[in-house]
């Protein structure tokens, strides 16, 4: 039999192990970028910004001896708002899943009162669990200073210094998480390495676009559906409403003459028509949605899972 040939079996083996890794952290510490590194692929959105990741995603890796499911989370923070709230309950609910939690920290600085907290959280909420430390961005730090700095932070497994962004580590850090899992079968195919929609991915690339397009007044208050998405055999024509706050910022995501506007459907098509292997046609519509990030029945219409006791 061969190497692929075993990928695909399901004759799994009574050591074949399986279950949720939760990827916690503060903003902007790299996790959706490590969990793109480990699966080799995008299944999520990376900007330079912080608080990019809002709901939780999927990402299934899987070998011969294991699937790992990541649960790539928002960071950790203290909210200001419905929409914060809910973030931060997501990445506790991972927590509350998970088999293994992969606490994601930069190392290349000295851990702040936010990883204190967050290790104290870990504490409260699951303190039961294995933990593995990824010592993220050591590119730009001292090993053996990170190491020791961030390693009394909590009681772990492991504590792995890796670099998502120059690939380093990744595999070791595979290899450490796989036999702190359960036993159990493959709950996906083998290829395939996320459950987003793909509206729900076309509404992730278009507001990425805008993070990084925009200034530093956009990112948090932006948010992006998908109104038509119409797939046929080499096209998809889809439309999206773009969400602000306030007429200001409709302005600057407009811009002058539409010109911001133009250079982001620019660059969403290219990326658009990457993922879907089709040609594109993106129509986008920039609309003010006052205070939408404290409207949940708002946030609920275009695709938050608030509960429906939350308050508007």
């Amino acid at each position: 039999m061969s190497e692929l040939d075993s990928i695909f079996s399901d004759d799994w083996g009574e050591d074949h192990r399986s279950g949720l890794v939760a990827a916690v952290g503060r903003p902007n510490v790299g996790k959706s970028t490590l969990v793109n590194a480990i699966l080799g692929q995008k299944i999520a959105i990376v900007t330079a910004k912080p608080q990019t990741t809002r709901q939780r995603q999927l990402g299934i890796y899987t070998n011969e001896e294991a699937q790992v499911l990541f649960i790539d989370t928002p960071g950790i923070h203290k909210p200001k708002s419905i929409l914060g709230k809910y973030m931060v309950g997501v990445a506790h609910d991972a927590l509350k899943d998970a088999d293994v939690i992969l606490w994601i920290l930069d190392a290349s600085a000295p851990p702040t009162i936010a990883d204190q907290d967050i290790a104290a959280l870990l504490g409260r909420v699951a303190p039961g669990t294995p933990r593995v430390l990824a010592l993220n961005k050591i590119d730009l730090a001292d090993d053996s200073a990170a190491l020791t700095s961030h390693s009394s932070l909590c009681e772990h497994q492991k504590a792995l210094p890796v670099s998502a962004k120059e690939g380093r580590g990744i595999s070791e850090l595979i290899a450490c998480l796989i036999p702190l899992l359960p036993r159990g079968p493959r709950y996906y195919p083998a290829d395939q390495a996320s459950e987003a929609n793909l509206r729900f991915l076309a509404a992730e690339i278009i507001r990425e676009r805008i993070i990084e397009l925009t200034s530093d007044e956009i990112p948090h208050a932006v948010a992006v559906e998908i109104t038509r998405f119409r797939e046929k055999r080499h096209s998809a024509q889809i439309e999206a409403s773009i969400f602000v706050e306030r007429g200001s910022q409709k302005g600057i995501i407009i811009g002058r003459r539409g010109d911001m506007i133009k250079r982001i459907g620019v660059e969403s098509r290219a990326a658009l028509e990457a993922l879907l292997e089709a040609r594109v046609n993106l129509e986008t519509r920039v609309k003010v949605q006052k205070n939408w990030r404290s409207n949940a029945e708002f946030m609920r219409r275009i695709g938050y899972r608030l509960p429906k006791r939350g308050r508007n």
